[in-house]
């Protein structure tokens, strides 16, 4: 049984589309296409993917999604396309209202307005996963690897927050029928993945396991950053902080950037009373509505300080 993406409204979402907001994180190289765009070189994507068909067999027909994307004949002879991995924050579906989408014109409207407040974008690579496709698709996941503390404002935030508060913002405030987000964060990296044995699947895994743990040393980064717009040319007004999201027709053609307007630091509790209002819930894509976020348990010294306060100290902490 095929499951149908899980839209805000099925009766009113008439067509299917592919506009989306969310990052791109596509990079010219000389193993890809060359009319890939850069839109980041904080991580390279080759490093974790497999154009020597060492551990795969085969894949469908768009083969190597990132990286370059696929060069064509004689380097590759699977379909030419460029580069086009992405992070999709919200699926728009169509332009047309009339089938479940917004009108290209009020998207951008609303997000140059500031009624979205976009943070600069620094995010972390957490996993690479097949999913649960027979064959699978491989992705490369952003979570967020801790639960939020809504208690502590000095507590550091977790990995990737941003992608949360910039998702639970929209999602507020659009309501077309077509909206949805497929799946955790994650950008896919290939479709239909034969490995050549279980052993390959494991060290194809292991190398990239490899990779992500180096990344996490260096903690992490802004994609942006070298201040390029949606075409990949220079911002004509670059700021200090450039790192935000673009709209996409679909993943190969990027349209808009819209660059921070909510910039760091995010420490100071104004900015982190925000960010936790809107860290505070989490999308319930099986009930369509809105769900508690777990929050970050407190640590066995709060507990004991806690327990300290009360009559019966041990016992208030063996109750906890």
């Amino acid at each position: 049984m095929v499951r149908r993406p899980p839209v805000l409204n099925p009766q009113l979402s008439k067509v299917d589309g592919l506009a989306f907001l969310g990052l791109s994180l596509s990079r010219r190289s000389e193993e890809g296409h060359p009319d890939s765009i850069t839109h980041q070189t904080a991580f390279d994507l080759n490093e974790v993917i497999d154009r020597k068909y060492e551990y795969l067999a085969s894949t469908n027909d768009d083969g190597w999604l990132v990286g370059g994307g696929e060069p064509g004949p004689p380097k590759s002879y699977k379909l030419p396309a460029k580069d086009s991995a992405h992070v999709e924050i919200m699926r728009i579906g169509t332009y047309n209202p009339a089938w479940g989408g917004i009108e290209e014109k009020e998207i951008v409207a609303v997000m140059r307005s500031g009624k979205i407040l976009i943070p600069q974008i620094e995010v972390l690579p957490t996993a690479v996963v097949a999913n649960p496709d027979k064959p699978p698709e491989l992705e490369i996941r952003f979570d967020m690897p801790t639960a939020v503390d809504f208690v502590d404002l000095k507590a550091p935030l977790p990995h990737n927050w941003q992608l949360r508060f910039i998702h639970n913002q929209l999602f507020k405030h659009f309501q077309n029928p077509s909206r949805f987000c497929p799946g955790a964060f994650h950008s896919t990296i290939v479709r239909k993945a034969e490995f050549r044995s279980e052993q390959h699947k494991h060290a194809y895994f292991a190398k990239c396991n490899a990779v992500l743990q180096r990344w996490a040393i260096d903690g992490p980064k802004a994609l942006n950053n070298g201040a390029w717009d949606a075409d990949g040319t220079s911002l004509k007004k670059p700021g200090e902080y450039n790192s935000g999201i673009y709209l996409f027709t679909d993943r190969t053609k990027v349209t808009h950037f819209f660059p921070p307007n909510f910039l760091p630091p995010y420490d100071t509790e104004a900015k982190r009373q925000i960010i936790l209002s809107f860290l505070a819930e989490e999308w319930d894509e099986k009930t369509l509505s809105w769900k508690k976020a777990p929050a970050a348990e407190k640590s066995l010294s709060s507990k004991i300080l806690e327990a300290l306060d009360c009559g019966n100290p041990i016992e208030q902490l063996m109750a906890k």
